[in-house]
């Protein structure tokens, strides 16, 4: 029995590896200098994972226009509304934390600068907004 075939399974991937026996210094005499190796006539089945269900699409803010008298909110700057803070009816005082939105990688409050009742939300968490557009409509 000079010549030996094992099957060896690297990474999921089988491989026949022929080793003979030269005389070597190891336990079984084998010397895997000189094996030889070939892939195994077996070849890997990969199965494709099933594609991802897209998420359901948020529901739109229904934009309201800012009536004579409403203060309008606008976003300062660009960035990710991280939190909305309040909803269409809630009272709010001045100073009070309506959203918090994410901005070089830094929560920003963005506070009500008077008193009121909120009459629109037009944005969501998680929404993109832009310099200036109108996140909240506060009535008096």
């Amino acid at each position: 029995m000079n010549k030996m075939d094992l099957t060896i399974s690297i990474n999921g991937v089988s491989y026949l590896v022929e080793v003979e026996k030269t005389g070597g210094t190891g336990a079984t005499g084998f010397s895997a200098a000189a094996a030889t190796t070939t892939a195994a006539t077996a070849t890997p089945t990969v199965t494709a994972a099933p594609a991802p269900t897209p998420a359901a699409p948020k529901a739109a803010p229904v934009q309201v226009a800012a009536a004579a008298g409403d203060t309008t909110i606008p976003a300062p700057m660009p960035g990710k509304v991280s939190k909305v803070n309040v909803k269409v009816g809630d009272k709010v005082k001045k100073g009070d934390v309506l959203i918090i939105l994410e901005a070089m990688k830094m929560q920003n409050e963005i506070a009500s600068p008077v008193n009121g009742t909120v009459k629109s939300v037009n944005t969501n968490n998680d929404d993109n907004v832009k310099p200036g557009q109108v996140l909240i409509i506060i009535g008096n």
